[in-house]
C-alpha cells in the first residue's frame, strides 16, 4: 500500500513539474487609449503598455490640454514630418514635440533629434522637444545639445506625471518650457576652430589622388 502511494505522489509531482513547464506564461495586456482618456489615471507603468506610439502621442496630447494649453493639437499620423504635437507656450512661442514610447532598453537615436528640429520651420515654430518614456543615445544628446533641442526622458516624464496628479501644472510647464542644455552659448563658442571634428580620411586620400 505504502509503495502505490509513494507511486501517486510521484506521478503527481511530475505532472505539476510538465504543467508548470508547459504552461504559457501570462502576457501582460496591452492598455489601450481612446480619446476621451483621462491623464489623471495614467502612470508610466500605463505608458509602459502602451500598444503604440499613437498611443502615447494621444496621452500628450490630452495631457498638455489639461495643462492648459489651449491651441495644442495632435498631427494627422502621415507626412507629419517629424512632429507629432504642436502647443504655444506661457511666452508665446510655438513648439513642435517628437513623442517617442520605447521600452526602457531601447534608448532613442539621433534621428529623433534630426526629424523634429527640420520640422520646425514647416510648423513656424520657435522650438522643439523630443519626450520619451526611455533615454537618450550619447549621439542624440550631442546633437541636441548643438541645435538647441530639449530632450525629456523618463525620469522627466514621471516627474510631470506625479506632479500633474498633484494639480502642480505650473510645474510641470515649467519642466516642459525649460530651456534646453546648449553646448555652444555664443558666436564665439561656434568660431572656435579649436573643436575636433571626425573626418573621412578614406575620401579626402581619394580626393587627393584625383580618382
Amino acid at each position: 500500500m505504502s509503495i502505490f502511494v509513494i507511486v501517486c505522489v510521484i506521478v503527481v509531482l511530475i505532472a505539476l513539474v510538465l504543467l508548470r513547464l508547459f504552461k504559457k506564461p501570462k502576457v501582460q495586456e496591452h492598455y489601450k487609449v481612446t480619446q476621451d482618456i483621462d491623464p489623471y489615471k495614467i502612470s508610466i507603468n500605463e505608458i509602459d503598455r502602451m500598444e503604440d506610439g499613437k498611443d502615447f502621442e494621444m496621452y500628450l496630447f490630452r495631457l498638455f490640454l489639461c495643462l492648459g494649453y489651449d491651441d495644442a493639437y495632435k498631427t494627422q499620423d502621415s507626412r507629419d514630418f517629424g512632429t507629432d504635437l504642436v502647443f504655444t507656450d506661457r511666452e508665446g512661442y510655438r513648439n513642435v514635440i517628437q513623442a517617442k514610447r520605447y521600452a526602457i532598453s531601447n534608448p532613442v537615436g539621433l534621428s529623433a533629434v534630426q526629424e523634429v528640429y527640420s520640422s520646425m520651420r514647416f510648423y513656424r515654430a520657435k522650438k522643439s522637444i523630443v519626450i520619451t518614456s526611455s533615454k537618450y543615445t550619447i549621439s542624440c544628446e550631442q546633437l541636441a545639445s548643438y541645435n538647441g533641442v530639449k530632450l525629456l526622458d523618463r525620469n522627466d516624464l514621471i516627474e510631470m506625471i506625479e506632479l500633474f496628479k498633484e494639480q502642480q501644472y505650473s510645474k510641470v510647464k515649467d519642466i516642459i518650457e525649460a530651456e534646453p542644455y546648449l553646448s555652444l552659448d555664443s558666436w564665439d563658442d561656434y568660431m572656435d576652430n579649436g573643436k575636433i571634428v571626425k573626418k573621412d580620411r578614406k575620401a579626402e586620400k581619394l580626393v587627393v589622388s584625383g580618382k
